[in-house]
């Protein structure tokens, strides 16, 4: 692809190519491009594409002429200003990007052809405005009411005011679509999705997702205005990606979200939210943050030092384990704060943080736990949508898959006893089976390079640190034992704030309503809230998941309020009914699979 220099735009782009074309502009612009081509060929210079990959048309003005220093050639203000002769090019293969405001270029009036008359292109720019005894700010020049430039003759809103649907600056026409005609997209092959009133076309961009193609599948035809706020850190850049996803948006007479959801209870939700960004709620203490990863570090120093002092007997052995499982519960936690953005201010420490805790001092890919987690969160216990309640076919959860289990005749295994077995496979093999066969494969599948690299680290430290007491073998065992003694931990802290709750295939309901009615809380103090990680907030959590743990407490009562204004049940209970509830949601699955069964 070239770029016309201005030289050759104001050569050949004359009366005698405009009546060639007649009244047909783009052919216009084409005869200028192919006698530019054919007569100036060195008047061309490679197309160089800007890095937003915004095209900015290049167009042409002519100022009075002025006399610079002895010259005696008048001389010719060339400019990014006239709008329509320069518009189009990239048609035509011959794309004329520009900065939104660039230095005026000069160039001597006696480079140009006299036998091209240039009171032609003159009489064509002064209708246009930009010719005059004084010259006058172009468009491209003129400040906003903020001081800053125009581009392309508009002026551009912040890309956090576009994120919230708050721009007062017109725009160029965009199509518009009712939710009818979006609904129909919701298909993987054929995704669009809504927010802030504006449709966007994810179905090509949807498998560079950081967050994985899945979750744009998810919502794929529905309103995402409130998830993509929940799960995004940074809206300025965040926003940039949309830009060339857009296709349009809502019709006028359309809703903002889909006639099924509450507008009120909408609203409301986001003026909370907005509410607790004035409170500084989403900004972390850091320090709470390096005292917490001070914790798993000394637990993991002091193991060593036992070792060292006191050799590497069973009694010795045994608290070591202790050491290092609550040392790698800990790490659960903190990974889940640092993978959901909540430590840092910026995405890309956050991640790094992310990749040193989950891999290197888990050895578990973070890649594999943030495009599974997230599908989590955007969709909690929507079946089959979330991966966390698909255990088939070991375990059949809520009301909907024991039944289509049951009708089926599936009988993996006697899921009468599921609430049983739950002790010997689930509450043991979650973490060192499930977790971490499934890291591994995905890390190999997917060639998650970096991830692996960072998972072997976890490994080789290990082998440093214990194996000169218990060998290569024995350091293994020991890696595995803590993964067991840790995996119950996890598994009830994890499960017991969801299996509980309602679970159902897609209803499409408001952001609100969804976590709430998939989520409860467990009691507040000091042992649940080191226990748990702060899960025990977990209604908070997911509502607000950048949030810093620290600060669930604080936002709980106007949650709470909230949820009564619109007739949520906001649960709260005991840690050890939330054990229990467990269990018994089990054994009422396995009784509606039964039914089902024996019909």
């Amino acid at each position: 692809m070239d770029f016309i220099t201005p030289k050759a735009e104001l050569k050949y782009c004359d009366e005698a190519s405009r009546a060639q074309a007649g009244t047909d502009p783009p052919r216009f612009r084409k005869i200028c491009a192919q006698r530019t081509r054919a007569h100036a060929p060195a008047l061309l210079r490679p197309f160089r594409k800007e890095p937003s990959g915004a095209h900015v048309d290049r167009g042409l003005f002519l100022r009075k002429p002025h006399y610079r220093g002895s010259s005696p050639h008048p001389v010719t203000m060339i400019n990014a200003c006239t709008p329509g002769l320069g518009r189009g090019w990239e048609e035509f293969g011959i794309g004329v990007p520009a900065p939104a405001f660039s230095i005026p270029r000069q160039l001597d009036i006696s480079e140009i052809n006299a036998d091209h008359p240039r009171d032609s292109v003159t009489m064509k720019l002064e209708e246009n405005g930009c010719v005059g005894g004084r010259r006058e700010p172009c468009l491209s020049e003129m400040p906003q009411a903020n001081g800053k430039p125009r581009a392309n003759g508009k002026a551009e809103g912040s890309p956090k005011q576009e994120a919230n649907g708050k721009s007062d600056v017109p725009r160029r026409s965009l199509n518009t679509y009712t939710w009818q005609e979006i609904q129909r997209h919701n298909q993987e092959g054929d995704q669009w999705l809504v927010i802030s009133r504006k449709v966007y076309d994810v179905t090509k961009w949807a498998f560079k997702h950081p967050g994985g193609h899945r979750v744009l599948n998810h919502y794929a035809g529905e309103d995402a205005t409130d998830a993509f706020r929940a799960m995004h850190l940074d809206l300025d850049f965040v926003t940039l990606y949309l830009k060339p996803l857009l296709i349009g948006e809502l019709a006028p007479g359309e809703p903002s979200q889909e006639r099924n959801k509450n507008p009120q209870l909408v609203a409301d939700f986001q003026e909370l939210r907005r509410t607790l960004e004035a409170m500084k709620m989403f900004d972390a203490h850091l320090g709470f943050f390096f005292l917490h990863l001070a914790q798993i570090l000394i637990l993991e120093v002091l193991a060593w030092l036992l070792l060292c002092h006191f050799g590497n007997g069973w009694t010795v052995t045994i608290f070591v384990s202790f050491l290092l499982t609550v040392s790698q519960a800990q790490s659960s936690f903190l990974q889940h704060d640092i993978g959901h953005l909540s430590m840092f201010k910026k995405s890309k420490w956050n991640h790094l943080m992310h990749k040193f805790v989950m891999c290197h001092l888990k050895g578990l890919s973070a890649n594999w736990w943030n495009y599974r987690h997230f599908q989590h969160h955007v969709k909690p216990n929507i079946y089959p949508k979330d991966p966390d309640i698909d255990m088939g076919p070991l375990f059949l959860l809520g009301d909907y898959q024991p039944v289509k289990y049951g009708k089926r005749k599936i009988k993996y295994i006697n899921y009468e006893k599921q609430h049983l077995y739950f002790y010997l496979v689930g509450l043991p093999l979650l973490m060192p089976g499930y977790f971490n066969l499934q890291s591994m494969q995905v890390m190999y599948l997917r060639k998650y390079w970096v991830d692996i690299a960072w998972v072997s680290s976890f490994y080789i430290r290990h082998f440093i640190t214990f194996g000169p007491f218990y060998g290569i073998f024995g350091t293994l065992l020991l890696i595995y034992l803590v993964k067991f003694l840790e995996s119950p931990w996890i598994t009830y802290v994890t499960q017991m704030s969801h299996i509980p709750m309602r679970m159902s295939k897609e209803e499409n309901r408001d952001w609100l309503s969804t976590q709430v009615l998939a989520t409860c809380n467990i009691e507040q103090s000091f042992f649940n809230d080191w226990f748990t990680g702060h899960l025990n907030f977990q209604i908070e959590h997911h509502l607000f998941p950048t949030m810093p743990r620290h600060n669930y407490h604080k936002v709980a009562p106007l949650v709470r309020s909230l949820c009564a204004k619109h007739g949520l049940q906001y649960v709260n209970k005991p840690m050890l009914i939330a054990f229990g509830d467990i269990v018994r949601t089990l054994k009422k699955s396995a009784a509606l699979w039964m039914d089902a069964y024996y019909e």
